[in-house]
């Protein structure tokens, strides 16, 4: 168990949340986190916002029950992660030029990416409104560019950057695709999937990924995977 410290309301339905303690975690990877008994039945699968010596950070979106106990929580409650989990972001140690491409709470897991990578350049792409920009704006000498009611995408040069990492919905991804390919870049492109979940540790096969070779699992093959390895239908 772990003790909550904050959980803060940034914008409409989105939550930031820290729990107290030493945890692991690499940038990219999630942790199944619940503050509930037995319904509902499965935890919540979160990426790691951000994480520091005092605690682990949560970005999350209020979308149905589990997410809505979430975001009652309080300083002093208590609540329960499992982790981590996944195949998180590349480490990159002589990347050469990176860009980082959130799309709404796909911005989620590119905090802490932004921290650990050599000051990336940042897309940030909202449907209605910005948040957080300020404080990604303030953890990279990189340009941060922020798309408010538009396609974030149309703004990213695939050919001036050597590695490319995007999180954000299908849809958005699977245009990330097409893009590398249509432009003929020669930037390694990842992609951060946000398949439902249900075990974390790929028993269930709730999160199946179809890829070029074969089905994957999101939650222990991913949920990083090569852009060119993912079959989006």
């Amino acid at each position: 168990m772990a003790e909550v410290m904050a959980n803060v309301e940034v914008a409409p339905n989105i939550f930031r949340l820290k729990a107290a303690g030493e945890f692991a975690g690499r940038m990219g990877q999630f942790y199944m986190v619940r503050a509930w008994d037995k319904y509902p039945l499965l935890s919540r699968p979160l990426s790691i916002f951000d994480r520091d010596g005092a605690g682990i950070e949560f970005l999350y979106q209020v979308t149905g029950e589990g997410t809505t106990l979430l975001s009652n929580l309080q300083p002093g409650d208590e609540l329960q992660l499992e982790g981590p989990f996944g195949n998180g972001f590349p480490e990159l140690e002589d990347a050469g030029s990176i860009a980082l491409v959130g799309g709404g709470i796909g911005i989620a897991p590119l905090y802490y990416a932004l921290r650990r990578y050599r000051s990336p350049d940042v897309y940030l792409g909202f449907s209605q409104e910005a948040y957080l920009t300020e404080q990604f704006e303030a953890a990279t000498t990189g340009k941060v560019v922020v798309d408010v009611g538009g396609i974030v995408l149309e703004q990213v040069d695939f050919q001036a950057y050597d590695t490319i990492i995007a999180c954000g919905p299908e849809p958005m991804l699977k245009a990330v695709q097409r893009k590398k390919l249509e432009s003929h870049s020669t930037a390694e492109v990842y992609v951060s999937l946000e398949n439902r979940m249900a075990c974390g540790i790929g028993a269930c096969l709730v999160c199946s990924v179809k890829c070029q070779d074969k089905r994957r699992k999101a939650c222990t093959d991913g949920p990083v995977f090569l852009a060119e390895e993912v079959v989006f239908e």
